[in-house]
């Protein structure tokens, strides 16, 4: 049988890479299940973007750092759409402190957000597919930093560090049902997590970016949908940086290189 995916769930899509990626896989045919934590009219607009492309849509509160509560919001998701063929786990969050300031509240939050609460939601989420006995996809939206440290962001790097990590033992352990599991790992992107609203990234500059400027949205959930998709059956285990080409720089490049001077040969 040809994966022919009609459900889905976008962690963190009240807006951003999540808002987009919902959109996308409504374009591609899916009805979506949407949360949000602390913006629900954001939901509500992706819902209703959703809806515009003919798709049914749902939303629910999901607090990551709710463990292991968090996984309830799934399953009550996957009860209302009827099914789960797709899983993308986007919500996260970053505190930007130095390893010498950063508190052990703060280093939970980020790894309760970013990678304990990812694993129950994405456990949720496989369970369902194998007691299915379909073919399903998992994916998680990670970061240039899943690889690559970055100076003051101690518990981001090592939590997004961790669910790259997780991931790829998902992709060894749950091939033999037909799971897919992969991840996209974005650069700079022109979002509300980086300060960037409705800002057009390409008129920003960024020298130390190849490509020369921070991505839009749609561009990463152009690879998650790819990745959704039945064209992407025989890829899994993989991270895909969607990143203008960052990594080939260096993590800090794209906010400390300030010049091209680095293209004179």
């Amino acid at each position: 049988m040809v994966f022919a995916p009609s459900t889905a769930i976008v962690t963190g899509s009240d807006s951003g890479i999540g808002r987009a990626t919902a959109v996308a896989l409504a374009a591609a045919g899916m009805d979506v299940g949407i949360t949000w934590n602390t913006d629900e009219e954001g939901a509500k607009e992706t819902a209703e973007e959703v809806r515009a492309s003919g798709r049914k849509a749902f939303t629910a509160r999901l607090d990551t750092t709710d463990l292991p509560g968090c996984g309830a919001v799934i399953d009550d998701l996957v009860r209302q759409l009827g099914s789960l063929d797709v899983f993308v786990n986007n919500a996260g969050t970053g505190d930007g402190k130095p390893f010498l300031d950063l508190d052990y509240e703060t280093w939970m939050e980020t790894l309760d957000t970013n990678l304990n609460g990812a694993f129950v939601c994405l456990q949720h989420a496989a369970r369902t597919m194998v007691s299915a006995g379909t073919e399903g996809r998992l994916i998680a939206v990670t970061s240039v930093h899943e690889t690559q440290p970055r100076v003051g962001s101690s518990a981001y790097t090592a939590s997004k560090h961790g669910l790259g990590g997780l991931m790829k033992v998902m992709a060894l352990e749950l091939g033999r049902h037909g799971i897919t599991v992969n991840s996209v790992a974005p650069g700079e992107i022109a979002t509300p997590m980086t300060d960037q609203h409705n800002e057009d990234p390409h008129e920003a500059d960024r020298p130390g970016i190849p490509l020369g400027r921070p991505g839009d949205a749609r561009e990463i959930a152009a690879v998650v949908a790819f990745l959704a998709s039945p064209a992407a059956s025989y890829v899994t285990g993989a991270s895909w940086p969607v990143d203008g080409g960052m990594l080939q720089m260096g993590p800090q490049a794209g906010s400390h290189i300030t010049s091209t001077d680095w293209l004179e040969a």
